[in-house]
């Protein structure tokens, strides 16, 4: 076996021999299933319409040299595989900021900053972790801020009929005010009992505890893995729920006519995902002022801002939701533009500049 996959090698590297230099762009996902995945999966589709030679298998980089490598995922960096093989190398930089009580996030900045003119590109989303890598000497010029965008065939506006059908599969009462929470906020990949507290599960049932206990009938759906720490303390906290999980993370898609409301309530963010989809879908918005959400959220008009750590804010803002002192139609048809306007099919030229001089 060790020789098949010794003779497998040696083929792969002669065949990329044949390449010019840094005119094969290799895309390297976590593998995880998750939004990673999703995410590179839009930059494939986008950067063949813009012309590129796109290789989305991982090996590609191990078996080439002199190619333009684009790691999905910044963690990758804190392995030494970047550095090897002359690549030129991209990173996308979405959430990890330093100093903010997680060693891995220091790890990786400090393991950038040793190693930052072997970067020359890096995808960020928002303002906060463009200062942030600008701090440890990455040059303004090779930052990019692109949205994490938004499939506007998979999240589309719902009609009645569709939530009333949605609700109907899930097991969700027709006459319930559902929160939504579809994301990983459990350490590790397992039940996810222990909290990953940057994504703020705590503050999330503890808000919808307020909210539960000044309006009737709330139900949470749930979606994403290692939900485990929120599902036992909404359990605590008498609050129902149900949780769904997908293979494929892009079917979350289908959950959303359920909902009258959702929450982020995360301390750190790179986007959410959730922001764009909620209004792409027309489901009113709460969130923090974290990630992306910092340039795509205008309070009040396309969603709800509210402050960082504050479980009562967020509960009295999904309160104002359920009892209709907001204009949700106005929230919803705001939101609608926002969305289209970060759609995947709209960032081409996004794109199309941060690949310049990257890949020939």
């Amino acid at each position: 076996m060790k020789m098949i996959k010794k003779m497998a090698g040696l083929g792969l590297q002669m065949r990329t021999r044949l390449w010019r230099e840094y005119s094969r762009l290799v895309l390297v996902r976590d593998n995880a299933g998750w939004a990673i995945d999703v995410e590179m999966k839009a930059v494939g589709e986008i950067s063949r319409r813009i012309g590129l030679n796109v290789k989305e298998k991982d090996f590609w980089q191990r078996y080439s040299k002199r190619q333009s490598i684009f790691w999905g995922s910044q963690f990758s960096l804190l392995k030494d595989d970047w550095l090897k093989n002359e690549h030129r190398n991209a990173t996308a930089m979405f959430h990890g900021l330093p100093g903010t009580g997680h060693p891995e996030f220091d790890e990786l900045f400090s393991r950038i900053e040793k190693h930052k003119d072997q970067l020359q590109r890096v995808q960020v989303t928002h303002r906060e972790m463009e200062e942030a890598l600008v701090s440890v000497g990455i040059r303004k010029e090779i930052l990019h801020r692109i949205p994490i965008g938004i499939d506007g065939r998979v999240f589309q506006p719902f009609s009645h009929t569709d939530r009333e059908r949605t609700r109907a599969t899930l097991g969700v009462p027709g006459n319930a005010f559902v929160v939504g929470s579809f994301q990983k906020d459990g350490n590790g990949w397992g039940e996810g009992l222990e909290p990953k507290l940057i994504k703020g599960p705590d503050l999330f049932v503890e808000a919808c505890a307020l909210l539960a206990a000044a309006h009737p009938n709330v139900f949470v759906l749930l979606s994403g893995p290692a939900r485990g720490y929120v599902k036992e303390g909404l359990k605590e906290k008498g609050v129902p729920f149900v949780h769904r999980q997908f293979e494929n993370p892009e079917e979350v898609g289908t959950l959303y006519p359920a909902l009258d409301a959702y929450l982020v309530s995360s301390r750190q963010e790179g986007g959410p995902n959730a922001i764009l989809e909620s209004m792409a879908t027309g489901v009113p918005l709460v969130s923090t002022p974290v990630g992306q959400a910092t340039d795509l959220i205008h309070d009040g008009e396309n969603a709800l801002l509210v402050p960082k750590e504050d479980s009562q804010a967020m509960g009295e803002a999904l309160l104002q939701i359920a009892r209709g002192e907001v204009d949700r139609d106005s929230l919803r048809s705001h939101g609608f533009v926002t969305a289209q306007e970060n759609d995947y099919r709209s960032q081409d030229p996004l794109w199309k500049k941060f690949f310049e001089g990257f890949v020939e």
